[in-house]
């Protein structure tokens, strides 16, 4: 299925986040007066926005559910199935690891937190213990599946998923009349995520007029070096490794990816979730990239799961940042725990917004360094998230299109094609042309 009007939506959403940015800018400096708050900003504006990401987290679970199943049975070898989960596994880990190098080491030549005054903050942070790998790993195998879908664990979802994808492949005629099923159930879903799509510029603009509304820009300036550093090290990671990696793993062109990013990358930075971003990433994937729902379907999920290459970015600066605050030296010892620590912190972390700053207390522990440290940088985390969430969401589209090439699971014609996703271009890519007589 393909999104109606694709670009022009596109465009909407982005006009959407512009004018939200300046409207809520001028919002934060009205804030004296109390009907703007009371009305607008905690009022239209919050309903607006939580009604849309609602609505966005109520096509996770039958989505992601559903087409996993689809996926699974679409593979005609269950081998595959195999050889994708420890690709994927594999590139984002890897991914997650590059990203907490490139982070701390562009904090170490800059050096965000010298000068900082520590003395002037007044917020309290309140860590909370992250659970051992090992629980992790446990806690993958669901108990009771519909309680994981009502919870909407992610990692519980996909593991059960797969089983009854794999359960309904190996049932002959019987599991045929299952998948035929899921199939029309699958169609109807995307359904309703296209009307979901329809509503995303007004959703945007009230999250991003309210985000802004309520933090201003007056809270950057006492942190200016460290949102400057680690927004240039995310800037690094979206632009320069991802898009080497396309070219060297996947042969495929960055270019094309990036522009065809805006949509996801527009939904993440207004919800700052990427998994409330799935309907999006996903339909990306498979509509605009040529991803095949057999690989997408398990990748896209899993990516924003266990891949938060931004929210690794974020706890090396942060790492720094408040090493250098209360001037502790770090050694070459600590930064490798960091990166060990960062990478496997990713791995059954919540995809919601600020769950980032809850895994920083265990990487912050592991080197000996204060938590309190974190309420240094509550302040402009949220901005920060925004950011963080488009990287997670262009990294799970990244590994999503160079383990398809390597499984020939990617329409090369559907990825070279700038208007793919249109309603034109999904009748010329599903329909061949007839031979000229």
């Amino acid at each position: 299925m393909a999104a109606p009007e694709s670009h022009h939506l596109t465009r909407q959403i982005v006009i959407a986040m512009l004018t939200g940015m300046v409207l809520g800018v001028g919002l934060n400096q009205l804030g004296t007066m109390p009907w703007i708050q009371m009305f607008l900003v905690d009022g239209l504006l919050q309903v607006a926005g939580s009604v849309f990401v609602a609505a966005l987290k109520m096509m996770v679970v039958p989505l992601v559910f559903v087409s996993l199943v689809v996926g699974v049975t679409a593979l005609s070898d269950l081998k595959a199935l195999g050889r994708i989960g420890i690709k994927a596994l594999a590139l984002y880990l890897a991914t997650t690891a590059i990203a907490v190098t490139i982070a701390l080491s562009l904090a170490g030549i800059v050096g965000p937190g010298h000068g900082f005054d520590a003395g002037t903050s007044t917020a309290n942070f309140s860590g909370k213990e992250a659970p051992p790998l090992t629980q992790v790993l446990i806690n993958m195998v669901p108990t009771n599946p519909v309680a994981a879908m009502a919870e909407g664990n992610m990692l519980q979802i996909i593991v059960f998923a797969l089983l009854f994808g794999v359960a309904v492949t190996m049932s002959g005629t019987r599991g045929k009349h299952v998948l035929n099923l899921f199939t029309d159930l699958d169609a109807v879903i995307m359904h309703m995520v296209e009307w979901i799509m329809r509503l995303a510029p007004y959703g945007v603009f009230a999250l991003i007029t309210r985000t802004f509304a309520t933090q201003g820009l007056d809270l950057l300036l006492p942190l200016a070096a460290y949102f400057l550093t680690l927004s240039a090290a995310l800037a690094i990671q979206l632009f320069g490794t991802y898009p080497l990696l396309l070219r060297l793993l996947g042969s495929l062109n960055p270019i094309t990816f990036l522009k065809k990013m805006r949509d996801p990358a527009a939904f993440a930075f207004s919800t700052a979730s990427s998994g409330a971003t799935i309907p999006v990433t996903l339909h990306t994937v498979e509509h605009k990239m040529g991803v095949k729902n057999s690989v997408a379907s398990f990748t896209v999920p899993m990516g924003a799961t266990i891949n938060m290459d931004g929210t690794a970015m974020m706890q090396g600066v942060a790492t720094v940042f408040i090493a250098n605050v209360y001037g502790i030296d770090l050694s070459l010892t600590d930064y490798l725990l960091v990166v060990l620590t960062a990478t496997l912190a990713s791995v059954g972390t919540a995809a919601v917004p600020g769950v980032g700053l809850v895994t920083l207390t265990m990487v912050l522990g592991q080197v000996g360094l204060p938590v309190e440290g974190i309420a240094l940088i509550i302040g402009v985390d949220r901005l920060l998230d925004m950011l963080r969430t488009m990287v997670n969401v262009t990294g799970d589209c990244a590994v999503s299109c160079i383990i398809a090439n390597s499984e020939q699971a990617l329409d090369q014609s559907v990825f070279d094609d700038p208007a793919a996703g249109s309603v034109e271009a999904a009748t010329r890519h599903a329909i061949p042309t007839p031979p000229t007589p």
